[in-house]
């Protein structure tokens, strides 16, 4: 605890940081991403499509794996080796931006011809053969939704890039991101029949809902026991929307207004007056805009 800083303010940073709280739901994709990650090689490696409303963990679980398989300096041979490459899809399905990326995201060295300036058969080689150096056994493509701001031709040209990635390295391919990309992966017949579907829903008010709030709730450094009723449940799935990111921004709000207020944990009053963020930001738009009338 650094001078000046409270034992509330300690664990109040502790709730606002990025920290993983696993519940089946997640740990159900991780246990069947790392079984893909540690299988042998072979010529067609399985891959994945994980696929659900945003900000319903996709990314959230994608980042927890990233971290687990990070990469590692290898004095021997002078190489970092990198099992995992995690990427965010560009905005639009664009081959040359792509191949930038993963130049980016894995520290290659400038050459003496820009990479800007290469065209993109020799970004291709170029690419190809740093993964190739690094041990790569999975890439991981976030926000795949991305590819829909693409005309048809496009889009299909950016799915062949992942198709060849996948069989040129012997590396299982994983995309995530909305459902609205399902039907433009699966209009590529080939990368569709090797990429199992993994559907992550909206919670509902059901035993599983309630055992993650339960076990996010347990998470929190908070000193007292909350004995929330169910209506506090069905209100905090109203409040949502079943949405995995709005859900633990609702408690990891109410925590912090329990530190704060010295209750020590969550009641069912605070969650009958609480306001969502996203509501408050709604409500401020809409006042904005009257003023301007």
């Amino acid at each position: 605890m650094t001078a000046g800083t409270t034992e509330e303010d300690g664990r109040i940073a502790l709730i606002q940081s990025d920290i993983w709280i696993g519940f089946p739901r997640a740990e159900q994709v991780l246990d069947r991403l790392q079984g893909m990650i540690e299988a042998p090689r072979q010529t067609r490696m399985p891959g994945l499509l994980v696929h659900g409303a945003s900000g319903i963990g996709k990314t959230m679980i994608a980042r927890n794996l990233s971290r687990k398989y990070a990469p590692e300096y290898d004095p021997p041979s002078g190489i970092t080796r990198t099992p995992l490459l995690l990427l965010q899809a560009p905005p639009a399905p664009d081959e040359r931006r792509f191949y930038l990326h993963i130049l980016a995201a894995v520290g290659a060295p400038a050459t003496a011809l820009s990479a800007r300036a290469q065209n993109v058969a020799s970004l291709e080689v170029r690419v190809i053969a740093l993964l190739r150096d690094l041990g790569l056994r999975m890439i991981m493509i976030d926000e795949v939704h991305n590819l829909l701001a693409g005309t048809h031709r496009e889009q299909r040209r950016f799915l062949n890039v992942l198709r060849y990635l996948s069989n040129e390295l012997e590396v299982s391919l994983v995309c995530l991101g909305v459902s609205e990309a399902v039907d433009a992966i699966r209009g590529d017949l080939q990368l569709a029949r090797r990429l199992d579907e993994h559907h992550l829903p909206n919670w509902r008010d059901d035993a599983e809902f309630s055992d993650m709030i339960q076990t996010l709730i347990a998470a929190m450094p908070l000193e007292k026991k909350s004995n929330l009723k169910v209506k506090s449940l069905k209100q905090m799935l109203a409040l949502t929307g079943g949405v995995t990111s709005r859900i633990f921004a609702l408690i990891k709000d109410l925590s912090i207004d329990a530190i704060v207020t010295g209750d020590e944990c969550i009641t069912d009053d605070a969650i009958a007056k609480w306001t969502p963020v996203w509501s408050r930001h709604a409500s401020a738009g809409r006042r904005l805009e009257k003023s301007r009338v």
